[in-house]
C-alpha cells in the first residue's frame, strides 16, 4: 500500500466524491454529488491546504484531507483532518492510521502547531492516535465530537 497526493493521481477524484457523497451527504444537506466534485477540485491546486491524499493498493483503498475549515459553525478554528474514509472491504487493516498519521506528519511538516477534525462517532478511534475531545456540538441535526491535536515540536 502506498500513499500518494491526489494530484499525483486526479483521475480518483469523482470516486472519492461518490464515496465521500455515500458516507456524509446527511451531514451536507442538500450538496449534490456535481457540487461536492466541484468543492474537490482545489484538491488538484499546488497549495498544501486544501489537500487530499489516498491510500492505493492495486485499487483506490481511502483518503484523508487537510482543510482550512470543515465545518460553517466554527470558523475560527484552523485547519482540519478531513474526509478520512476507507473502503468497508478494507477497514480494520490499518489504512485509516495511515493516512491519518500521513496528513498529521505533513501538517507538523508544514509548522502546522494545531489540527481540529469532527466526527460524528469515531472519537475513540482518534484518541487512539493522540487527540483530545474539544466538544461536543450539534451540526446539521447531528451530534458531532470536535476534537483536537497539537503537533509537538520533538
Amino acid at each position: 500500500m502506498q500513499i500518494l497526493d491526489l494530484k499525483q493521481a486526479p483521475a480518483h477524484l469523482p470516486t472519492l466524491a461518490r464515496w465521500h457523497q455515500k458516507e456524509w451527504s446527511l451531514l451536507n444537506p442538500g450538496e449534490t454529488l456535481e457540487q461536492r466534485m466541484a468543492r474537490m477540485q482545489p484538491y488538484l491546486n499546488d497549495d498544501f491546504i486544501p489537500a487530499m491524499y489516498i491510500a492505493e493498493d492495486a485499487t483506490l483503498l481511502g483518503s484523508a484531507a487537510i482543510v482550512k475549515n470543515d465545518m460553517d459553525i466554527e470558523t475560527s478554528l484552523s485547519p482540519w483532518l478531513a474526509s478520512v474514509f476507507v473502503t468497508p472491504a478494507h477497514r480494520k487493516k490499518g489504512i485509516a492510521t495511515k493516512l491519518v498519521r500521513h496528513v498529521m506528519a505533513q501538517a507538523k511538516n508544514h509548522g502546522i502547531k494545531t489540527l481540529y477534525l469532527y466526527t460524528p462517532g469515531q472519537h475513540l478511534f482518534y484518541e487512539k492516535l493522540g487527540w483530545q475531545k474539544n466538544r461536543i456540538v450539534q451540526y446539521h441535526g447531528h451530534s458531532v465530537t470536535i476534537m483536537q491535536l497539537t503537533l509537538n515540536d520533538d
